[in-house]
């Protein structure tokens, strides 16, 4: 393994490292972070390893470890688990991972530890090094008041420090790391000068403001690309072009298509970059390649193109709910011939977009089902013998449980958008009191409750992916009559 390069981050203990691997001929490049402090501090820097030292790093998949020293990939303390084996001491992780594999293990459950735990010695260790939470899909962080926030700074201002970027890093943990790091950096100076200051109010007053751009930045960096982790970036990439099928639904599968693919090359380019202009730098510029391209086949997307702040632009079209369903002639299917051919993923996505815009009450997070099993019917049949035999005698059960699975969809969400919140509880209220004329007040209430709840997350433009998908399989149920059901 041959040391090439290596650099610290803007001096927050970060490092990255380039070698190449004995199985591996391309130059290997990883994020680096070193510490041998406790748990609960922050990562520390480690001097990077001279000339002399390269032969001592020793390897094992992704991970590396140096002098008694574990080095990960590791960069955000999203929970305690995932910096506790950061980078620490080995004898200290030791008892540190079998602490981790207790069955009264303190630290919050964590996808994957399981797993790691039926490993021994090092392995173990780096597994556990390697964990990182999945996206926060409900972020709990609440800022507070500006006397509560100048409060807990004098009153230890390294405690502020350190438990603010916890928190704030356990929220937006999917933004990029400069990003992330820069938004940290911006707010702790903003308390630190305004909680000083004879005037604090007017200081946060003009300090939020001219930190704007650089907060939507965080915050719309965060969502798309926790989307892009969960979704991965060919679903990516379907998710984008059918939010643009329902919030622009007069514009044709070749206006948005083109986007669509802009849109990933920005999300693959910048979600995992460590270049400080990354995101803001191409998403500003993807702004400007989609309001020249739609702004004027609606007016909402217009009124959102014509601001300065190409950021708050942005926000503005992700925010943008789903426009009215336009009339439009009947959905050319693709052929079983087709479905295998090397078009398949176009034919497929174009009739699900074709779908979206028609039907556009029925949010992604539905739609993205129809995609896994159309994507997974292809993929069965076209490594077969006879491809189109397989589509064709599979073909018609996907499209009777797509049918029984929309019309769920329309029932669950249909109204959700056109109506205010209470306007819908009452539509249910109307609705349960006609299917089930013998229930009783109180559960009538819990039904339309529980129905409101799920409308209020998962019927929206931009629902959390992970939470509906489980919600959604619950709700509608199965979608055939037996136990091979293709799409749930």
């Amino acid at each position: 393994m041959l040391l090439t390069w290596g650099r610290e981050l803007e001096g927050h203990g970060w490092q990255i490292i380039c070698f190449h691997l004995s199985h591996r001929p391309a130059l290997t490049c990883l994020r680096l972070a070193a510490s041998s402090a406790p748990c609960t501090t922050a990562p520390q820097i480690l001097p990077f390893p001279s000339t002399a030292e390269m032969h001592q790093i020793h390897c094992q998949k992704t991970l590396c470890h140096h002098k008694g020293r574990i080095l990960t990939l590791s960069y955000t303390t999203t929970s305690t688990l995932s910096y506790i084996l950061q980078s620490s001491d080995l004898k200290q992780s030791s008892a540190l991972s079998a602490k981790s594999c207790d069955e009264n293990a303190p630290y919050p459950d964590h996808p994957g530890i399981a797993a790691c735990c039926t490993q021994q010695g090092l392995e173990q260790k780096l597994c556990l090094a390697a964990l990182h939470q999945p996206p926060k899909e409900f972020p709990t962080y609440v800022e507070p008041l500006n006397d509560e926030l100048c409060e807990a700074f004098k009153k230890d201002p390294q405690d502020f420090a350190d438990r603010f970027t916890h928190e704030y890093s356990s929220n937006y943990g999917q933004a990029p790391l400069p990003v992330l790091v820069g938004s940290i950096k911006s707010y702790l100076s903003m308390v630190g000068t305004c909680c000083i200051s004879p005037s604090p109010t007017v200081c946060f007053l003009k300090e939020r403001l001219e930190r704007k751009t650089l907060s939507i930045l965080t915050t719309m960096s965060n969502r798309i690309c926790s989307r892009y982790t969960v979704y991965g970036k060919e679903k990516s990439k379907f998710s984008t072009l059918i939010k643009f099928a329902q919030k622009i639904p007069s514009a044709s599968f070749e206006d948005i298509s083109p986007l669509a693919e802009d849109s990933h090359e920005v999300f693959s380019k910048c979600c995992n970059s460590m270049a400080e202009d990354c995101m803001q730098k191409e998403l500003s510029e993807l702004t400007t390649k989609i309001c020249t391209k739609l702004s004027s086949k609606n007016d909402k997307f217009s009124d959102c193109c014509k601001g300065k702040n190409l950021l708050e632009n942005y926000l503005c079209m992700y925010s943008l709910p789903p426009a009215k369903s336009p009339q439009l002639p009947e959905i050319q299917r693709p052929t079983d011939e087709q479905l295998c051919t090397a078009d398949e993923s176009h034919q497929s996505d174009r009739f699900i977009f074709e779908t979206a815009r028609r039907q556009t009450n029925i949010p992604e997070v539905f739609l993205s089902k129809v995609y896994d099993a159309a994507h997974k019917l292809a993929n069965g049949c076209c490594t077969s013998a006879d491809s189109v035999a397989c589509v064709s005698s599979k073909r018609p059960q996907l499209r009777g449980e797509i049918v029984k699975f929309l019309a769920k969809a329309k029932e669950l969400c249909g109204e959700y958008n056109d109506l205010t919140f209470l306007e819908f509880k009452q539509r249910l209220k109307e609705s349960f009191s006609k299917t089930m004329p013998d229930a009783t007040p109180a559960s009538l209430t819990e039904l339309v409750e529980q129905r409101a709840n799920f409308a209020s997350t998962c019927c929206i433009m931009n629902a959390p992916p992970m939470y509906c998908g489980v919600k959604i399989n619950t709700e509608v149920g199965h979608t055939c009559d037996h136990d091979s059901c293709m799409l749930i």
